[in-house]
């Protein structure tokens, strides 16, 4: 099966020459102001268990925009890859724009999923009530280096960050949730602590890091969030772990679910279903956040994106779904160019 695909979110800038000159350039700079929520402090960690009656929104919106594929994995690649059942995917950020997307597509694969999670509560809202064996959900904070003990990575093959915080002062801040914090400190306290058995880590990081001195990215980083998310890139780069780095463009379509988690989430790529992908931190555009998840859900097998980081935007037309074959092929060109 294949999946139409959409990706960070912000007002517009003014924006360097475009690479692609028929598509509006924008720079993600503001999120949504957050719903707020109540952690439970006993909450040490959660498995979901099954007796949901009722699909669950994160897991709706996926399944919605599930098409045929005809796709053909015959390739080095998916020899290699593990099947579906012999995953454990850790992810990190799963209640998130881009995370919650990367979560209701494992579980519409069957893929298992651990989540490491400041609110725990956040994860029945969005994918309902799981099978153990499916889904498990454990209370820890990456800021915190003591809350990431071993025992939580046993048997996680693959590991997937979506954490992020906003790149100007909101009450997402609240808590010490900086742009230092969560993009710096809460990489590096990760990245110290991962296995080196890992088969691939994907960090999701931004458009525009290698460039936070410049014009109009230095706007978007007077509070630091391209210097310490680029910070965050390196850290993974020089730690020896197979990894592969996403740069999403200016995020669209949804879910805005920082305003409230129990609205049905209507992600959808709509006709933005095409994919570009750069490398260098030359491509400028708009990303739709199905599209970044499906980038780092295909990047876990995919040997060309090994060690390697791309920018990924999407455009009006038809695109590769979730049709391996296809986002190799766009990987592999990328890196022709």
């Amino acid at each position: 099966m294949a999946s139409r695909f959409s990706l960070i979110s912000i007002p517009n800038l003014p924006t360097p020459a475009r690479t692609f000159p028929k598509h509006p350039q924008q720079i993600p700079l503001f999120s949504l102001p957050p719903h707020s929520f109540q952690v439970n402090p006993s909450f040490n960690s959660r498995t979901i268990s099954s007796s949901s009656g009722g699909s669950s929104p994160a897991l709706h919106a996926v399944q919605e925009e599930v098409i045929p594929s005809t796709s053909s994995d015959s390739t080095s690649d998916s020899k290699t890859a593990p099947s579906s059942s012999s995953k454990v995917v850790l992810v990190i950020g799963g209640t998130g724009g881009v995370g919650q997307l990367v979560v209701a597509s494992l579980l519409n694969r069957n893929i298992k999923a651990r989540l490491l999670l400041r609110d725990p509560e956040k994860a029945t809202m969005l994918f309902g009530e799981q099978d153990e064996e499916k889904l498990q959900v454990f209370k820890r904070d990456t800021r915190n280096a003591d809350d990431l003990d071993p025992s939580i990575f046993e048997g996680v093959t693959h590991v997937i960050c979506c954490t992020g915080t906003t790149a100007f002062p909101s009450k997402r801040w609240e808590g010490d949730n900086t742009p230092e914090r969560v993009d710096w400190e809460g990489v590096r306290n990760l990245v110290s602590v991962l296995p080196s058995s890992l088969q691939r880590v994907v960090l999701v990081s931004s458009v525009g890091v290698t460039k936070f001195n410049e014009l109009p990215w230095s706007i978007m980083n007077l509070f630091g969030v391209l210097k310490y998310k680029k910070m965050g890139e390196d850290i993974l780069r020089n730690s020896g772990l197979s990894f592969t780095i996403i740069r999403p463009g200016r995020l669209t379509d949804g879910p805005y679910t920082s305003y409230d988690l129990n609205t049905l989430l209507k992600a959808t790529a709509g006709q933005r279903r095409a994919v570009l992908i750069g490398q260098g931190d030359k491509l400028v555009g708009e990303v739709s956040r199905l599209v970044v998840a499906e980038a780092c859900i295909q990047a876990l097998d995919i040997e060309c994106t090994e060690g390697k980081t791309f920018e990924v935007n999407s455009v009006e037309g038809e695109g590769p779904g979730s049709d391996q074959q296809k986002w190799r092929e766009l990987f592999k060109a990328a890196q022709a160019q």
